[in-house]
């Protein structure tokens, strides 16, 4: 008896080289995932990419996004993301968990679970989100380092190692950039410039760093919210938006919880889903197919 064919989950096989070509097109702009859900919700939405955000991954272990999370959970996490969608995932790495014998495992745990591509960061261990103040980072050498080993690490030379320094809120933006253009020339595919804190800075930045560059864009962060067509115009090839689900669902809860709580009435949802339709997002066409495959009845034909 064969197996049914999965109808658009766990399809990670070519989902590297489907994101080489996606960048080759054009801008990838991709939203910011914390589980199975949401990520869901990203591919169902239209977009071609999901961001696993580590400051989501973090909450939802309930911790900040302060380094607490360890290398075990977040490819853990990761590999969920990659396995849900039938579209790629690029999963933030934080500082790679170590020195470079330790971002050279980071790089196979993550792309062993089927995630397209990853970033790597030069703060300081244990890190603390971009767009916090009081961040450290580490000296140029041991970034380089860090990344050079995480280049090597890659068994698929399509899996997108993008490197991300926090330089610009501790040492300024020449020198951001000069760690960008360094981790380049050391076998990053991409460089990610944390924390741009003006429109001008943002512009600025594609124009200065000598490879493919990467925004992220954060409500009341740093970086000012372009629009998706500027970033494109200014010559960005990705823009994630981390915290774009992340928010919206923390707000939809408070309010469906104090409604409930002030009323004593089930509010009505923000989108009228039966449980069926609820299930459907995650491929309950496809299991019911099995269910109906292997049914005593039918083996027994």
């Amino acid at each position: 008896m064969v197996m049914m064919k999965p109808e658009g989950l766990g399809e990670r096989m070519g989902q590297v080289r489907r994101l080489r070509e996606m960048l080759q097109q054009g801008m990838v702009v991709a939203p910011g995932a914390y589980d199975c859900i949401t990520a869901r919700a990203i591919e169902l939405g239209g977009f071609g990419a999901v961001y696993m955000t580590g400051a989501g991954t973090s909450a939802t272990l309930g911790y900040p996004d302060y380094g607490l999370v360890t290398l075990s959970e977040m490819a853990e996490n990761a590999g969920r993301l990659a396995n849900a969608v039938g579209v790629p995932v690029i999963a933030d790495a934080d500082t790679g968990y170590g020195t470079e014998l330790n971002v050279v495992r980071t790089v196979r745990e993550y792309e062993r679970r089927g995630v397209a591509g990853l970033h790597i960061e030069d703060q300081v261990f244990p890190k603390k989100c971009g767009h916090l103040d009081n961040k450290e980072v580490v000296s140029i050498e041991e970034y380089v380092a860090k990344i050079r080993a995480a280049a090597a690490a890659k068994t698929d030379p399509d899996f997108l190692l993008i490197a991300r320094t926090d330089a610009r809120a501790v040492l300024g933006l020449d020198e951001a950039i000069r760690r960008a253009n360094a981790a380049l020339e050391a076998g990053s595919d991409m460089a990610f410039v944390e924390a741009a804190q003006n429109v001008e800075e943002v512009s600025a930045i594609p124009k200065l760093v000598k490879g493919p560059c990467l925004l992220n864009l954060v409500w009341k962060g740093k970086t000012p919210l372009v629009p998706l067509a500027d970033a494109k115009q200014m010559g960005y090839k990705m823009t994630i938006l981390p915290g774009l689900l992340l928010r919206s669902v923390i707000a939809t809860c408070e309010a469906m919880l104090r409604t409930t709580r002030e009323t004593g009435i089930y509010p009505a949802p923000g989108k009228d889903m039966s449980p069926a339709d609820v299930f459907a997002m995650f491929g309950a066409r496809e299991w019911d197919g099995y269910r109906e495959q292997f049914k005593v009845s039918n083996a027994a034909k």
